[in-house]
């Protein structure tokens, strides 16, 4: 069942008179979206409606508070995961993908300065 998407993106009056788009990809798409919005706000006003999956049952996931707490809204962003969209503002030539499943644990060691172990 195909349904519009429920965001719409206000007027520019209501949004402190921030005016203008910006250029993104969201997985491999060109998307163009409101300059001074949230990754996550401008993501869902584009229609996307899978922001990652769930490590356990792959089951898709998109934002629900918009203010940091659930981490719902995980992605990549610029190569960069586990980033919180909803806290991120968006910027000319961003590169988002969705975060699927569980991040390996390889990735943590690397950023703490350790070496993987290769057995």
């Amino acid at each position: 069942m195909v349904t519009d998407s429920l965001f719409k993106v206000l007027p520019a009056e209501a949004n402190g008179g921030t005016t203008g788009t910006v250029s993104i990809s969201f997985d491999g798409k060109a998307l163009r979206v409101p300059l001074g919005a949230s990754v996550a706000a401008a993501l869902l006003a584009a229609g996307v409606e899978r922001f990652r999956t769930t490590p356990v049952s792959g089951a898709a996931r998109a934002p629900y508070c918009m203010m940091g707490v659930c981490f719902e809204c995980l992605v990549e962003i610029d190569g960069v995961a586990n980033r919180q969209s909803c806290l991120v503002p968006v910027a000319e030539g961003m590169t988002i993908r969705s975060q699927l499943g569980m991040r390996e644990l390889n990735d943590f060691i690397t950023l703490a300065g350790g070496t993987r172990d290769e057995r």
